[in-house]
């Protein structure tokens, strides 16, 4: 008797063991598990954990709830500008309703694939070129919206959507080139044109001002000549009026170095007569003789700079007056 419930217990120890083993499933933390029994979905969604079904009545049915990155393959499609480009994008998705993921669509990793493409050459269709190339993230937005609206319907959320990469052929390529070098000459013309204007402006504010200040004309001049001077690998000339000239030869005339003793007042007043003749000779109409502010010895350094520069003159040779012949006196 003892020996038959020992058995007995054993058996159904061994039936309870092999049901729990039959009858045990575990959710993971990022699953939910759906139940149907004999075909019918059970109500309660359940949780991660260990759950209990009868064997052989129910079914599990495990949904991932985590984010999934779907990428979509490279699609071919006309621009509205008329030009050919290829384009692919990926899609961030996950599950937000297992049941109606489940249910309502028969595979929704396979239905948002392709409700993605569908919207992808859609927005080729309608987008220039331009917009793929600069204004991706507005095409990422319509892109968004176009998938998440038949998706909500399926249980599944739409994250977001990213254009990965726009090709282009190889014309096309060289037509933006060309395209991209025309605009940098354009905009480097004008910065150009820009300074020279600016310069132009400068130069005519810098004129106006030397010729209210004339000296100024000759202090540049000199400014020049220095920073020309400063690579001694070129010979500069410079002109120099022979009015000048003229001018230290007078003063050597008029003030020489060494004063001869005082003359005579008739020797005096013929030289002073001689000079004012050469002096209106030399001088144009309508002038007046030149003011000497300078002392004698200056002059006279410049009197012998004018005699080592300018060319010699021929003197002139003074006329002799002819005797009067002796007359014949007579003889007494």
């Amino acid at each position: 008797m003892v020996e038959d419930l020992v058995v007995a217990a054993a058996t159904a120890a061994s039936l309870g063991a092999v049901y729990v083993t039959a009858a045990a499933r575990v959710v993971k933390q990022y699953e939910r598990g759906l139940v149907f029994r004999l075909g019918r979905l059970r109500q309660k969604v359940r949780e991660p954990g260990l759950i209990l079904i009868v064997p052989g009545v129910d079914r599990l049915r495990k949904v991932n709830m985590q984010i999934v990155t779907l990428p979509i393959p490279a699609q071919e499609g006309i621009t509205r500008d008329n030009v050919t480009v290829r384009v692919d994008a990926v899609v961030y998705f996950k599950v937000v309703d297992p049941a109606d993921a489940i249910i309502r669509v028969e595979d929704y990793r396979f239905a948002v694939s392709q409700m993605a493409q569908t919207s992808l050459r859609s927005i080729i269709g309608k987008s220039e070129l331009d917009d793929l190339l600069s204004n991706r993230e507005k095409l990422n937005q319509g892109l968004e919206l176009m998938i998440d609206s038949p998706a909500v319907e399926w249980g599944v959320t739409i994250d977001r959507v990213e254009i990965k990469d726009v090709s282009l052929p190889e014309t096309m390529k060289r037509s933006m080139a060309r395209q991209a070098e025309a605009d940098r000459e354009r905009r480097a013309r004008v910065i150009n044109a820009d300074a020279e204007l600016q310069a132009s402006k400068k130069l005519a504010e810098a004129a106006g001002v030397m010729s209210q200040q004339p000296a100024a004309l000759q202090l540049r001049l000199l400014q020049t000549v220095v920073a020309v001077a400063a690579e001694k690998n070129s010979t500069l000339v410079l002109p120099f009026p022979v009015e000048l000239l003229r001018f230290l030869e007078r003063a050597q005339q008029q003030y020489p170095q060494e004063q001869p003793s005082r003359p005579d007042r008739s020797d005096r007043s013929d030289r002073s007569d001689r000079s004012d003749r050469a002096d209106q000779s030399d001088q144009p109409e309508g002038s007046e003789g030149p003011q000497l502010p300078l002392a004698p010895e200056q002059l006279a350094q410049l009197a012998r700079l004018a005699q080592l520069t300018a060319p010699a003159e021929p003197e002139l040779e003074r006329e002799r007056e002819p005797e009067p012949e002796a007359q014949d006196q007579p003889h007494t």
